[in-house]
């Protein structure tokens, strides 16, 4: 399934469709009055922080949901098993992105975000409610983690010398010029530059998987992608196990783990598979002896 869907086509499956309004701002107070000022018609009230990831600690700002947490807030949002799902921001989709990975780590398939958010919505003629969310029966999805590869910081400090790493934030921050939120600047040795803002248009619409394919070709993304598709093949003609049934070659890490998700999607648009870092910088940091590069240094 496409990780992205059009206006267009959620319009004609609305009905039969549990959509999530995920707004959100980075530090900011709840966007619940944005909401009822005006959302997708039926759409979820959903709050990143409290939904899609746990309190702050040692396992960065926005740890992984505790799994049994996560399926009673879905279950108190009427998802079902096999629902299908689609999830939006009114921004670039970055906060969107972060509850798309969230879900499908948590073992839901048929979950897609609406690219372009509630601007691309709106600008196709689309309808809004205002008000509270309609009432929803109690759901019965059963949530199962560990859908989606995941890197902790060994994992990821490998990855960026043996594989591809992207770091998703913003080059000063990578550079270790500004920190604004985290205690120490600078990025894990060996990973690479891919600001989140290079994934879409200036319309907040995902850029096309060919545009993104190249994005990330400059990157050395492909020639890692092809060097594992060579090693399983490999493995499948011994008729032996692969040799790496664990994370992609390819994974990529933020701040905190919200915009590096929207790194993995765009990567999946791209026909990528890549693993995340949730932790990330927040996380990576809170061990003094795990080394920090500065500069483009990799």
């Amino acid at each position: 399934m496409q990780p992205l869907i059009e206006p267009r086509e959620l319009a004609e499956r609305l009905a039969e469709t549990v959509v999530f309004d995920v707004r959100w701002r980075l530090g900011g107070p709840s966007m619940y009055a944005e909401f009822l000022d005006g959302h997708l018609p039926g759409a979820c009230w959903t709050d990143l922080d409290a939904d899609f990831a746990d309190p702050p600690g040692r396992g960065g700002r926005h740890p992984l949901p505790d799994p049994e947490r996560l399926q009673r807030r879905l279950r108190e949002l009427g998802l079902d098993d096999g629902a299908r799902v689609v999830v939006y921001d009114d921004a670039d989709s970055t906060a969107a992105a972060r509850a798309w990975w969230v879900l499908r780590w948590a073992g839901l398939s048929a979950v897609r975000v609406l690219d372009g958010g509630l601007a691309a919505w709106a600008a196709a003629g689309g309808v809004l409610e205002t008000g509270p969310a309609r009432p929803r029966s109690p759901g019965t999805v059963t949530v199962r983690p560990g859908a989606m590869p995941v890197l902790d910081a060994d994992a990821a400090a490998k990855l960026a010398h043996d594989g591809v790493l992207l770091d998703a934030r913003a080059a000063p921050r990578y550079r270790g010029e500004i920190e604004p939120i985290d205690p120490v600047a600078g990025h894990i040795p060996g990973a690479r530059n891919a600001p989140t803002t290079a994934n879409v248009r200036d319309d907040g619409r995902f850029l096309a998987p060919g545009s993104l394919r190249r994005r990330f070709a400059a990157l050395g993304v492909a020639d890692q992608a092809a060097r594992t598709a060579a090693d399983d093949s490999a493995a499948d003609a011994r008729g032996g196990a692969r040799a790496h049934p664990g994370p992609p070659g390819v994974g990529a890490y933020c701040g905190s783990g919200v915009t590096a998700a929207h790194t993995v999607l765009s990567l999946e648009v791209a026909g990528v598979t890549a693993a995340l870092y949730p932790g990330s910088w927040s996380e990576w940091i809170t061990d003094p002896s795990r080394r920090v590069a500065t500069g483009d240094e990799q």
